[in-house]
């Protein structure tokens, strides 16, 4: 069949079989399907669909067109989490040393951001020193080790979706839950672990802003990994406003490690618990209020932010940021925006701060841009708080060539009050998706 009838097929809303997808895939990544035959494969997509079959059928082929790793040499369940990105969302570099602390191994494999700020790869090369260049054998010692390593992926690993990425990005059809669901996976699942927690965002600074999409896609990749064999499951978390009060690359380093010495904010370090719970759980089985209890015993006692020193040491940065945060990278600018409005806080929108950040250098608008490393946003008020005229919303970090103040109006535009106390909004918003 040629790539013109598997247009015509997807067009019409028909499904394609196994045996059609790859074909195209690898005529696609030989050259022999050309870009703009593909941009109409993946809109017909975008409009059309695919159903159970056709998402694992094409995950399976995106993972099988390049190499695949595997961490069966890492002694004990291996576990990984990923989040479908967000703004403040520095949660692996907390989660990984409470899981390590509580003797599950947790290697990763992260990416960079394209957007309003870095990746967790980035955040952690803000970290003087700080190498996440590993190879397969580094990775599976180093976890080993101490039990902890994140590293950047292999060029190797799922080539298809890397090809693909870079077209729906060029064509608007990054958005289709069939299309995001085998991306995310693949990457996943061309990894051999053991468990995978997913945390899909929800709102104004996620990819999904309503429940009903993040739902759909939750439960389409729990169906993908159990269909894989990967004990998986999915919680639906909020993302209307920042994750804690840090954005950028070394602030929110320096927030994962106050709340590693139990200093965090009250949002992250409540996701935190609670998705480290999950995941052990996942993992072992047992009883979630004795893992909790046990989980904020990691932190109280210390043993969680020792695994993340080791883990740092271990990958060759200076640990000495643990204890003094002038070690890592300084702002040459730093500049308070000042509420000139009264009232409780009731929409700080994660999207818009996000932008701000990334334009305070935190970010990137394409691949090749430099990122400042110490810039970024510092939240001083958060939804709920009430603020009196003259207070600090919030403190910019970056360049002295930065338009502070074109941005700070733009962030008072951004921002809205009430004259009535608003309610925090809830953290979890939806159930777990799992199949046992």
């Amino acid at each position: 069949m040629s790539v013109l009838e598997v247009i015509e097929k997807k067009k019409h809303g028909e499904a394609l079989s196994k045996d059609e997808i790859e074909r195209t895939i690898a005529g696609y990544l030989s050259g022999a399907v050309k870009d703009y035959q593909m941009s109409a494969l993946l809109m017909a997509i975008y409009f059309s669909g695919m159903d159970g079959d056709e998402i694992a059928d094409l995950t399976r082929t995106i993972i099988e067109s390049g190499e695949t790793v595997d961490l069966s040499s890492i002694k004990g369940t291996v576990v990984d989490k990923h989040s479908t990105g967000g703004v403040g969302d520095t949660t692996t570099l907390i989660i990984g040393p409470i899981l390590s602390a509580y003797g599950l191994p947790f290697g990763k494999m992260s990416g960079r951001g394209l957007g309003h700020t870095g990746g967790t790869l980035d955040k952690l090369e803000s970290i003087p020193g700080m190498s996440v260049d590993l190879s397969m054998d580094e990775i599976v010692a180093s976890t080993n080790a101490i039990g902890m390593a994140v590293a950047g992926q292999t060029a190797n690993i799922t080539p298809a979706d890397k090809k693909l990425y870079a077209l729906r990005d060029a064509t608007a059809t990054v958005d289709s839950i069939p299309l995001i669901a085998s991306s995310i996976m693949s990457k996943k699942l061309a990894i051999h672990g053991d468990c995978l927690l997913l945390d899909v965002k929800v709102g104004d600074g996620a990819f999904m802003k309503d429940k009903e999409s993040a739902r759909e896609l939750a439960e389409t990749m729990v169906h993908i990994g159990e269909t894989f064999g990967r004990k998986t499951l999915a919680i639906l978390t909020a993302m209307e406003e920042p994750l804690g009060r840090a954005v950028g690359n070394a602030l929110e380093v320096e927030e994962a490690i106050a709340t590693l010495k139990g200093e965090g904010p009250e949002d992250l370090t409540a996701l935190c618990v609670y998705l480290s719970t999950k995941l052990i759980h996942l993992a072992e089985g047992g009883d979630e209020k004795a893992i909790e209890k046990k989980v904020k015993e990691l932190i109280e006692n210390g043993k969680a932010l020792d695994k993340l020193r080791a883990f740092i040491k271990n990958q060759g940065g200076d640990d000495g940021v643990i204890d003094d945060f002038s070690v890592f990278p300084q702002a040459e600018k730093t500049f308070d925006v000042i509420s000139d409005i009264e009232g409780y806080l009731s929409q700080l929108p994660a999207h818009e701060v996000g932008i701000i950040s990334r334009d305070l250098g935190a970010g990137r608008v394409s691949m090749d841009d430099e990122l400042d490393m110490a810039a970024g946003v510092y939240l001083h008020k958060k939804r709920g708080d009430y603020v009196k005229k003259g207070d600090v919303l919030a403190t910019f970090y970056g360049g002295k060539n930065r338009p502070m103040e074109e941005l700070a109006r733009r962030f008072l535009a951004i921002v809205s009050f009430s004259e009535e106390p608003v309610p925090a909004a809830p953290l979890i918003i939806d159930e777990v998706y799992h199949g046992h």
